[in-house]
Parts: structure tokens; C-alpha cells; sequence
């Protein structure tokens, strides 16, 4: 069955709220409620558009939002609350399930991939200032 633009619109608005982790927990069938489709025609329809659950499609949002939270430095159980877990038992398990290291594993193994200030690294940048020093001045427009 086809969307309708409406429909897909809803859906589209449905994805963004189970996306945004600042408003307090939504219930899929507050979110279905919403995009004005019934609850279980939700779940089917999200699905055929994103391939995945609404609730398998939060869960791995909020798990990069974690692992965002714990490459800058947070504690697994700050990074846990913040992304929207309520117990840290089920943040780890979920953590290790999905991406096959425990939290603090990850961590661990970021942390050790971030440069230290005062340490010399090699400067990395675009390829394309490359090129454009390899052209003539007259190339470039004077405005």
C-alpha cells in the first residue's frame, strides 16, 4: 500500500520525536497517536519506510548518542542516564550486544585514540585544499 505525503510526513515527524532524547520518554503509541495512525499500523508503516521498529530505531539512537557521551569522556553510568536508559545493567547489555564491548571497553578504547594536546600529531585536511595550491593565483577571483 502506498504512502500518501501526509502519511510519510507523520512518519517522518514520528521518527524525529523518537529521535530527540530531551523530552521525557514517549510511548510508541504516544508517538503513533500523534502521527494520527493507529499503534500496531505504526509500527508496520515505520518499518516499511526506516527498516526497522520505532523502538529498535530509538534504542540504537540513544546507544550513539552514548557512545558519543563516553568518547568525550563521561562515566558508563552518566553516559547511561543521559541518553535516556534508566537502569545501567540494561544500557551494558544492550552496549555489548550491539556493538560487542562492554562500555567501559569502548571507552577504554576510544580514549585511547584521542590525541593529547602538546603531543605533535599529523595535521589532517581536506584533500581539496591540496589541488587548489597546486593552481596558478590568477585562478582565483578577486572580489
Amino acid at each position: 500500500m502506498p504512502f500518501t505525503d501526509t502519511e510519510f510526513a507523520h512518519i517522518c515527524r514520528a521518527r524525529d520525536r523518537l529521535l530527540d532524547l530531551s523530552e521525557p520518554y514517549w510511548p510508541i503509541e504516544r508517538v503513533a497517536r500523534e502521527a494520527g495512525i493507529s499503534h500496531f499500523h505504526f509500527i508496520r508503516r515505520f518499518q516499511a519506510v526506516f527498516g526497522t521498529t520505532p523502538h529498535q530505531y530509538r534504542i540504537d539512537a540513544r546507544l550513539r548518542h552514548a557512545r558519543l557521551r563516553l568518547a568525550s569522556g563521561c562515566s558508563v553510568t552518566e553516559s547511561c542516564l543521559d541518553a535516556g536508559f534508566e537502569s545501567v545493567g540494561t544500557f551494558s547489555y544492550l552496549f555489548r550486544r550491539r556493538l560487542g564491548l562492554t562500555p567501559s571497553e569502548y571507552r577504554r578504547s576510544v580514549r585511547a585514540t584521542v590525541t593529547v594536546p602538546g603531543v605533535l600529531s599529523p595535521v589532517y585536511f581536506p584533500g581539496c585544499l591540496s589541488l587548489m595550491a597546486s593552481l596558478p593565483v590568477s585562478a582565483f577571483s578577486q572580489f
